[in-house]
């Protein structure tokens, strides 16, 4: 199964662009940043992560106040380009603030 489900904050955001066939898409870059535990021992994340939301769920993205956290689910696929490079598709977002 690919599914990424992640508390983070949108940093930077493209305008909504659309494809040939008129779908919305947004692109931006979100930030995370917790504690969690491995091995027993705690570990310190930050990161920044490239994602893309299509459909319905840019214009959430576009309307996202930016350094505010949300959870964000999807999935993560490779770049079309640089086949290398890893990109979060994002299907869903929830305000954390009224969960």
């Amino acid at each position: 199964m690919n599914q990424l489900v992640l508390e983070a904050s949108v940093i930077e955001r493209e305008v909504v662009r659309y494809t040939p066939a008129g779908v919305p898409m947004v692109n931006c870059l979100l930030q995370h940043c917790s504690q969690v535990s491995e091995a027993g021992t705690p570990r310190q994340v930050d990161l920044t992560i490239s994602a893309v939301g299509a459909g319905e769920v840019s214009g959430a993205i576009a309307a996202c106040a930016l350094g505010q956290v949300f959870r964000f689910t999807g999935f993560l696929a490779l770049r079309r380009r640089q086949a290398r490079t890893l990109i979060f598709h994002i299907t869903e977002l929830q305000d954390i603030q009224r969960i």
